[in-house]
């Protein structure tokens, strides 16, 4: 029986061009980004779903780290399921988030303290936000996911895309056409012609000729002495290599 999926994780992290995968695979109807209200309406029974980051609106319960209540999540989208945490290095993920945290904190679920950050270097914010959600959203979840890797995606798409059909269920002998379609537009270049997740070219700058470290080219060492103590525990989680912290004078 093919499974329902749920990919979650921190904005620009590869989230959206994981759940085009999905997207292609014929016994899916994907959601990108639903209502969490919208949830008790689909009609699960009629087939698999995939869905990427449901979300409550701003000021509701949220479990921390998340962007809606676990409890009800698991409640709503039956067995079987599997849910993905996406995850990419922090210091790219920063580099990739500074355009939608420079616009008024537009990625979600923001961390508690995001008003008291507003005065702070925007690669902190960014900082603390991909530390929020891979500290508190991660723990909630662990449990209950499987954990794909950014790097993973974009240097192996083919062995990504193999790999997740076995996981959910589907045979991919079923899908190649699809698959390889996927995995072609799949990559660490960063040109003109590259790839780009189909919903999210809002956040897109061409500031970067790779995705894979492309903090070298963003961050400067000022950066990165800001934001690696921020970083550094939940990074050495996902098993994460950081370069040295020179610590202030």
């Amino acid at each position: 029986m093919i499974a329902h999926v749920v990919i979650l994780g921190c904005g620009r992290s590869g989230t959206s061009i994981f759940g085009e995968l999905f997207e292609g695979l014929g016994p899916y109807r994907y959601l990108f980004e639903p209502a969490f209200a919208d949830l008790a309406g689909v009609d699960y029974a009629a087939g698999p779903v995939a869905m990427k980051v449901p979300k409550v609106p701003l000021g509701t319960p949220m479990t921390p780290g998340l962007p809606f209540v676990l409890d009800e999540l698991l409640r709503l989208v039956p067995e079987p399921r599997v849910l993905y945490w996406q995850v990419r290095h922090p210091l790219d993920a920063i580099c990739s988030l500074r355009p939608g945290i420079s616009e008024n904190w537009s990625h979600n679920p923001k961390p508690p303290s995001w008003q008291q950050l507003l005065e702070r270097p925007l690669v902190e914010r960014c900082a603390h936000h991909w530390a929020h959600i891979n500290t508190h959203g991660y723990r909630a979840v662990a449990e209950h996911c499987e954990v794909n890797r950014f790097e993973s995606t974009v240097h192996q798409p083919q062995e990504t895309a193999l790999r997740v059909c076995r996981q959910v269920g589907v045979n991919p002998a079923d899908h190649e056409s699809s698959i390889a379609d996927w995995v072609r537009r799949v990559g660490n270049r960063k040109t003109p012609d590259a790839y780009e997740a189909r919903r999210q070219v809002v956040w897109s700058r061409p500031d970067h000729q790779t995705r894979v470290e492309r903090w070298r080219e963003n961050l400067s060492a000022e950066d990165l002495d800001r934001v690696i103590p921020i970083v550094a525990e939940a990074a050495h989680s996902f098993d994460y290599e950081l370069p040295p912290h020179r610590p202030p004078a």
